[in-house]
């Protein structure tokens, strides 16, 4: 009889330990699951998106990498920039390893794979930098909110620079989601200039030469002043349209920031203008400050477009859990995040109530060659502030 009493507490002492295990995890941990492109065609945004983010979380927590005395882990998962890779990561990554949040992915194309994930879930995906409008716009969810810019931000601080009466412009874009959105919203920016032709083109595309005769065939003979407005990302350089001599039909190339190592073929378009969301030189805060001399003292090197991006996320982040004191209740994160504002590397941005996109503001630039710099330098002419941007609410809330 005494015997099996023991067996019996033995066994309820093994059952508590079972059940309170993860309960202990739980309680003393705050576990961010982060989804991205850490190989395949987007790996050097990716891991730029990574660093700041890594960054941005030990900057927020003032190196104690914990909130309200949970201990923050980042669990870091690889899409491969495949859409049915990371839809199963993310699954895995919300049942397996219990993460409370998840932040990504890089590529929209794996992001839109991903929104459905989060509201079977129920857990905040933190879109960080994948930039299509239809994550925010009509394939959006409650749990989805964005620090990363989108489409129309983009969109519109670049038609800043180009949408004057007289201007004739083409697009050339790659051939998902990224691309399509972004012409779709570069389109409803335009309000003078006007636009006849779109280009898209496979995102493996290296021979530009097909593509920009059928944009120099559009151009060639209209009065005026002449654009061809790039959005592209990731591998190939569609720059290359430049060697088809389009000085000779008098037509212009403009494009948007990118990675320093994308902006090196920037130096041979002095005076070219255009709009970023981000680059070193550019704003003046504290929060760029830290980052800046942080990445500078361990990697030599200034942090570049992405990195803003991920640094961003974790301010976001932080922020919201130091509100909700370490409380990873999504409903409670939701409420608090709605609306929220929190600084960044780019000055404070806001989540818009209505679809969660983080208000920021963007740069006009115009292209200034420094042999100091191996990139062309894109020079401020001005900040465009948020409540200058009419961007759109696409959802359908």
């Amino acid at each position: 009889m005494q015997r099996r009493t023991l067996v019996a507490l033995a066994s309820a002492a093994v059952t508590a330990a079972t059940l309170s295990a993860p309960a202990f995890a739980q309680t003393g941990e705050i576990r961010i699951a982060h989804i991205y492109s850490k190989t395949g065609p987007l790996e050097a945004y990716g891991k730029q998106t990574q660093t700041g983010l890594m960054m941005g979380l030990n900057y927020a927590t003032g190196g104690s990498m914990t909130v309200n005395g949970k201990k923050l882990v980042v669990i870091e998962k690889d899409d491969q920039g495949k859409p049915d890779l990371g839809k199963s990561l993310l699954a895995s990554a919300y049942s397996d390893d219990k993460a409370d949040i998840a932040v990504g992915p890089t590529s929209s194309g794996v992001a839109l794979a991903l929104l459905p994930v989060a509201e079977e879930y129920k857990k905040i995906l933190l879109v960080e930098p994948a930039v299509a409008d239809a994550i925010t716009g009509d394939k959006w969810n409650k749990y989805i909110f964005r620090t990363g810019r989108n489409s129309s931000q983009d969109a519109i601080s670049n038609a800043v620079a180009i949408d004057k009466a007289g201007v004739t412009v083409a697009t050339l874009a790659q051939d998902y989601a990224f691309g399509r959105d972004g012409v779709k919203a570069f389109k409803d920016a335009l309000k003078n200039a006007k636009l006849v032709h779109e280009e898209y083109l496979p995102t493996t595309t290296t021979d530009f030469t097909a593509g920009a005769q059928r944009l120099i065939d559009k151009l060639k003979d209209v009065p005026g002043r002449k654009v061809i407005f790039i959005i592209w990302a990731g591998a190939g350089n569609p720059f290359k349209i430049a060697d088809m001599d389009l000085k000779r039909y008098g037509i212009e190339i403009a494009t948007g920031g990118n990675i320093l190592p994308a902006m090196a073929a920037y130096k041979n378009f002095p005076g070219m203008e255009g709009a970023t969301y981000y680059y070193f030189g550019i704003p003046k805060n504290p929060v760029n400050e830290a980052m800046v001399a942080a990445h500078y003292k361990e990697f030599k090197t200034p942090p570049d477009f992405f990195t803003a991006g991920g640094f961003s996320s974790a301010m976001a982040l932080v922020t919201a859990l130091k509100a909700t004191n370490g409380d990873t209740n999504t409903n409670k994160l939701i409420k608090t995040m709605e609306g929220m504002s929190f600084e960044t590397p780019k000055g404070k941005m806001t989540f818009r109530k209505e679809d969660h996109q983080a208000m920021q503001s963007m740069y006009h630039f115009k292209i200034k060659v420094d042999p100091a710099f191996a990139w062309g330098v894109p020079e401020l002419v001005r900040e465009i502030k948020p409540e200058e941007m009419q961007v759109p609410i696409r959802n359908k809330r």
